[in-house]
């Protein structure tokens, strides 16, 4: 999964090892462990198999140079194969891979989009199958850990019936940029309106 979320944030801009761990920290933390340890082995892993390359070196603030690294031909290819797989994992570990993709989804085509979010609906109503011919559990709290977890998997499904719901079903990945643009800038307008209208 770090493979996966650290070529498509190279793929979104060129970064050095210092703020791709930024990044990952900010947006994927709650998905993947982020540590020094594991980012720059990777990198020199992506780098020897012809993922990823140096750009350019920028000297540090107070040590070694930089490098600065950008996606390959090959490393893009890498990625999409990655988004579009589904590989056989723990119910943690999938739920955790499907956000990383999500917040990658602007560089998807629509169909793709379409084909992941209905893959993961189709495992979560699995899952909740599961667990509703299950007994409850006899004792207080694991009961209540199972109401939750119950809960929490209606409330995704719900969420992934919302997201299959907004989706266009033919457009460009530069027209759904144009879509989802329009659609903020009509959410804020409706957000500043009761504001002018109070003052």
């Amino acid at each position: 999964m770090l493979e996966l979320a650290t070529l498509g944030l190279l793929l979104r801009e060129p970064l050095h090892g210092y703020r791709l761990k930024q990044q990952l920290e900010l947006f994927m933390s709650s998905c993947i462990s982020v540590n020094y340890g594991a980012i720059y082995p990777l990198l020199r892993r992506l780098e020897e198999r012809g993922d990823i390359v140096t750009l350019m070196q920028e000297p540090g603030e107070a040590g070694p140079s930089r490098k600065i690294y950008e996606v390959t031909a090959t490393g893009r290819d890498r990625w999409r194969q990655e988004m579009l797989g589904n590989p056989h994992e723990s119910w943690v570990n999938t739920r955790s891979r499907f956000m990383i993709k999500f917040f990658f989804f602007n560089d998807l085509e629509p169909t793709e989009r379409l084909k992941l979010l209905e893959h993961r609906l189709m495992v979560c109503r699995l899952r909740l199958e599961s667990l509703e011919i299950e007994p409850m559990p006899p004792d207080r709290y694991q009961a209540d850990a199972w109401r939750r977890h119950f809960s929490m998997l209606q409330a995704e499904i719900d969420w992934l019936q919302e997201q299959i719901s907004k989706e266009p079903r033919s457009a460009t990945p530069e027209q759904q940029r144009v879509i989802t643009a329009k659609s903020e800038q009509s959410s804020l307008k409706n957000h500043e309106l009761p504001l002018a209208n109070h003052y």
